[in-house]
């Protein structure tokens, strides 16, 4: 690309990786690009996540010990019904591909997206296994003060998800950078409903009980959720300039220099 910058050198549209999915973005009126999208996200961020996690509980030793539990993070009571915003986080990921414009705009758009959530990840999962950190604090969770669906999550998410890759917390990193794009794509492209204001409203307020319940269901630390907010407000503003650059140059000639057409 003829643009400078880290959109040029780290997001630029990845040549090979994309090309096929391209090819058969109009399959099915686009929805067989939008199920293409899913499958990758579950094999380049679903799986190393839940990969490294797995790994550090069998294999590695709490080692980081800079930040430590401390007396705060052991006074913040656990709530149980912050399971349900705490476990919304995975509507975060379909929500934003049904929200996707259907247009090759918001493919593309969709595609850089990706990237940066699959280099974030990335980034994410190397510092679980430098520096594996684990959140030993479920002994502080009453399970019979709980009610049943209370119960189903918590053991879905204590099942799934072994308590390490501490920090940053992805939960964290990838809720904020997906509210943004969703927010954006509507704020561009659904302004016109008359249910625009209100989702973008219901979204933000879901996004900050997310903060809150990764430490009233003892999920992370107060460290964890600093740090993961950091780094998805940096993923964001990494990634503002391809919004741009797309929006500017247009999605045909990105895609001829990428080598998809």
């Amino acid at each position: 690309m003829n643009d400078t910058g880290l959109f040029s050198t780290l997001i630029a549209p990845w040549r090979k990786f994309w090309a096929s999915t391209w090819s058969r973005r109009n399959i099915f009126n686009g929805n067989w690009f939008i199920f293409e999208i899913f499958i990758l996200g579950a094999i380049f961020i679903a799986i190393p996540y839940f990969g490294s996690n797995n790994i550090a509980d069998m294999y590695l030793d709490d080692t980081f010990k800079i930040f430590p539990e401390s007396s705060y993070d052991r006074s913040i009571p656990v709530i149980n019904w912050m399971i349900i915003p705490y476990t919304a986080l995975y509507l975060f990921y379909p929500t934003t591909l049904i929200l996707t414009p259907k247009n090759d705009k918001g493919r593309m758009e969709l595609i850089i997206a990706m990237q940066i959530l699959i280099l974030v990840n990335l980034f994410c999962v190397i510092f679980f296994l430098i520096f594996p950190a684990e959140i030993d604090m479920r002994d502080s969770i009453n399970w019979d003060s709980m009610n049943g669906l209370e119960i189903i999550l918590f053991e879905f998410i204590h099942t799934s998800d072994k308590p390490w890759n501490a920090w940053p917390s992805l939960h964290i990193v990838h809720s904020y950078f997906l509210a943004r794009l969703m927010t954006y794509w509507i704020q561009n492209n659904y302004s016109q409903s008359k249910f625009s204001n209100f989702f973008i409203m219901v979204l933000w307020i879901e996004w900050v009980l997310l903060c809150i319940s990764i430490l009233t269901t003892k999920q992370h630390y107060m460290f964890d959720l600093f740090s993961g907010a950091i780094i998805g407000i940096i993923s964001w503003k990494i990634y503002q300039p391809a919004l741009e650059i797309i929006s500017k140059r247009g999605v045909e000639t990105l895609a001829n220099e990428a080598g998809w057409e």
